[in-house]
């Protein structure tokens, strides 16, 4: 497995997402009359280029996680790799371009529907 390349971007967006944590916990722990969600905070990173680029991605971040990944995919769902600290979860997903596509066509029809309750008719 290659690994993919750094890009310079990659490590400004990185660097900001790191001290933006940071901050936060420092906030949240000066400041203890802010709530938290009481089942913790989920940080998602869905992977980039093909189908076989996004499947290496997770499999790569799945080693440094030392964490096994989750093949939903031959049931219509997402490789994925998640890890917990504490109340964290990080989780790296793929989802394949198939399924994308057919996300993308159901909400093509997003503007077509209007929710409205028995209330909004009256």
């Amino acid at each position: 497995m290659t690994a993919q390349p750094i890009v310079p971007g990659d490590l400004f967006a990185r660097h900001q997402t790191i001290k933006g944590l940071r901050a936060l916990a420092d906030f949240l722990e000066n400041n203890p009359g802010v709530p938290v969600n009481t089942y913790g905070w989920d940080l998602t990173h869905h992977a980039r280029g093909t189908d076989e680029h996004q499947a290496a991605e997770v499999d790569r971040i799945a080693v440094v996680l030392d964490a096994v990944p989750v093949d939903d995919r031959p049931d219509g769902g997402h490789y994925t790799v998640t890890k917990t600290f504490g109340r964290i979860t990080y989780t790296a997903v793929h989802v394949p371009a198939h399924r994308m596509a057919a996300h993308n066509a159901l909400m093509s029809y997003a503007d077509v529907f209007h929710a409205t309750t028995d209330q909004d008719a009256a």
